[in-house]
Formats: C-alpha cells, structure tokens, sequence
C-alpha cells in the first residue's frame, strides 16, 4: 500500500477540478464577474507596484524598512513582499510584484463571487 492509495490525494484533486468546472458550467454569469474582477484588479495592484512597494518599506518591511524613500523604498518594499533580494535568495522585486497583483486579483474575485451571490439570494 503506497501513500497516494491510503490518503486519495490525486483523486480529490480530480473531484476538485471536477467540481470547479461544474460551479462554472452552473454559473456562468458568476464566472464571468469573478474572472473580469480578477483581471482589472490584477491590473490595478501591478500598475501600484511602486506605491505598494513604497508602502511597504514605510510600514518597516525589509532590511531599511522605513529608513528609505523615493525609488529605493518602492524596490526594497517591493523585494521584501517577494521573500528578499534575488541575491539573498528570494524573488526580488518581480515577486513582489507579483504577490501584490495575486493579491489584488484574489480580493476582486472573492468580492465579486460574494457580491453576486447576496445579489442572487434576495
């Protein structure tokens, strides 16, 4: 008896799929907002990168966190929202980047699936 019999992983990730492909043949007009929030969100935090990194490093992220301003408080807030400088064995400043819009996209998606289904519960 191997790992994978013993706890199903590979199944349930199966009848995840499954069921996220059902939810969206179900509901297609939900699925779009979702989507369309996600996108112009992820949009949104990617173009604020340099305000988001700038806010960071204020808040006393990283190693100067709050010592800096200008481009160098966007970069060292933006490396340290991606787990630290590339040198030091992080994501650097596209990490950030990009924890920023993943972050964006999924407060948009989350708000738009709750908000069409208050609006559908009424």
């Amino acid at each position: 008896m191997s790992f994978f019999d013993e706890y199903d992983i590979l199944g349930g990730l199966g009848d995840l799929i499954s069921d996220g492909f059902d939810a969206i043949v179900e509901n297609p007009g939900t699925s779009l907002l979702v989507v369309a929030g996600a996108a112009a969100t992820a949009g949104t935090a990617f173009v604020a990168a340099p305000l988001i990194g700038a806010t960071a490093s204020a808040l006393g992220m990283g190693v100067a966190g709050g010592t800096l301003s200008g481009a160098a408080a966007s970069s060292a807030g933006l490396a340290a929202l991606g787990g630290g400088s590339l040198a030091a064995g992080g994501a650097g400043m596209a990490g950030g980047t990009a924890v920023g819009g993943v972050a964006g996209a999924t407060a948009a998606g989350t708000a738009a699936s709750i908000a069409k289904s208050d609006k559908g519960q009424s």
